[in-house]
């Protein structure tokens, strides 16, 4: 049996992330979404364990010590960051395990976990995504700002990863999602296809 594989989706807050996994889940019940590791407080309504693993800096940084986690960054004076052990534990199982992260944590995917299918979303356009920001009613002007400046940042190593879509239309942007993460699925099945077919052939002829 093949084993899973570890999609890393991400791109500039606002572009839609979220919606899309979110689609995805419904759509592919048998996707893992990754849970990440933090040292921020719990916002209302969110649950350890659900919407992240919510620890202290010390516990955070013994896990850094001892490789615990696949990437990690520090933003705004709190850690974030990917336990390794589930992930690896979900794809040995040939599950699939999704991965929604910051740019930088999925640019240090690719040293921790070479063989991650890395996606970048795109918006239509900065205005756009400016626009998405806004429409959310839940950033400062300030926070607005920095978020678009970042944006520019980011959008320049987009062609570092894997694979980049934008997200125009949700529809498409799923479909395209879906086509670059289970393409690769057909191929390996095809391959273990043949290999068997061709073991069979042999074996019949002697």
């Amino acid at each position: 049996m093949a084993s899973g594989k570890l999609i890393v989706l991400t791109g500039p807050s606002g572009v839609g992330k979220g919606t899309l996994v979110r689609a995805l889940l419904t759509h592919h019940p048998k996707l893992y979404l990754s849970v990440s590791a933090t040292t921020r407080s719990p916002r209302e309504g969110e649950v350890d364990g659900q919407d992240y693993y919510f620890l202290n800096k010390a516990a955070f940084e013994t896990m850094i010590e001892e490789n615990q986690l696949l990437e990690w960054a520090e933003y705004a004076g709190n850690y974030y960051g990917t336990p390794r052990a589930k992930v690896e534990e979900k794809i040995n199982q040939s599950l699939n395990v999704l991965l929604e992260i910051e740019v930088i944590g999925a640019k240090a995917i690719k040293k921790s976990f070479p063989d991650a299918l890395r996606i970048f979303i795109l918006p239509p356009s900065l205005a756009e995504l400016e626009h998405r920001l806004r429409s959310r009613s839940t950033d400062s002007e300030l926070a607005i700002v920095r978020r678009l400046e970042r944006a520019k940042e980011e959008l320049e190593v987009s062609k570092e990863f894997d694979q980049c879509i934008i997200n125009d239309d949700l529809e498409t942007a799923l479909q395209e999602l879906e086509k670059a993460i289970f393409s690769h699925q057909i191929k390996i099945a095809e391959s273990e296809l043949t290999k068997k077919s061709t073991l069979f052939i042999r074996d019949n002829d002697d």
